[in-house]
């Protein structure tokens, strides 16, 4: 959890705020998952905070979504395509990809265990997406 919030600070994805007035607040929630090794031990463990996106309101905290997905047809034709001209193709994972999407207007409460306790009311303003937000993969798209 530490060094995901490292991360997230070095990439400044927040600003703590006072909550505006005509705005609400979504909330957040660590998930965890332990990762294995081919023999079965334990390889690390990873900590990812997401928001509570599904308490977003159309309209009203997003107005479009996106999904990023690639259509079979389109892996067919590359793959063909490399097949006949000799090219060699390679899988690539950008790690945190969601986490570069630019926002606007997103309000969440600070992270449990990460409450600034000189100021707990306040809010992380979000700049950058996080999983879970209606507009994250949109955010990313349009960057």
């Amino acid at each position: 959890m530490d060094e995901k919030m490292v991360m997230l600070d070095a990439n400044a994805t927040w600003e703590l705020i006072d909550l505006p007035k005509d705005k609400k607040k979504i909330g957040c929630k660590w998930v965890y998952k332990v990762k294995h090794n081919a023999n079965g031990s334990v390889s690390r463990y990873k900590a990812r905070l997401v928001a509570k996106g599904y308490a977003q309101t159309y309209g009203i905290d997003y107005e479009e979504t996106y999904s990023p997905v690639a259509k079979m047809t389109i892996v067919r034709v590359i793959i063909a395509m490399a097949s006949v001209k000799g090219w060699y193709l390679h899988q690539m994972d950008v790690k945190n990809v969601f986490l570069h999407g630019d926002l606007q207007e997103v309000y969440m409460e600070q992270p449990p265990g990460y409450v600034d306790q000189t100021r707990p009311n306040l809010v992380w303003r979000l700049k950058k997406a996080l999983y879970g937000l209606k507009q994250a993969p949109k955010a990313l798209s349009t960057r």
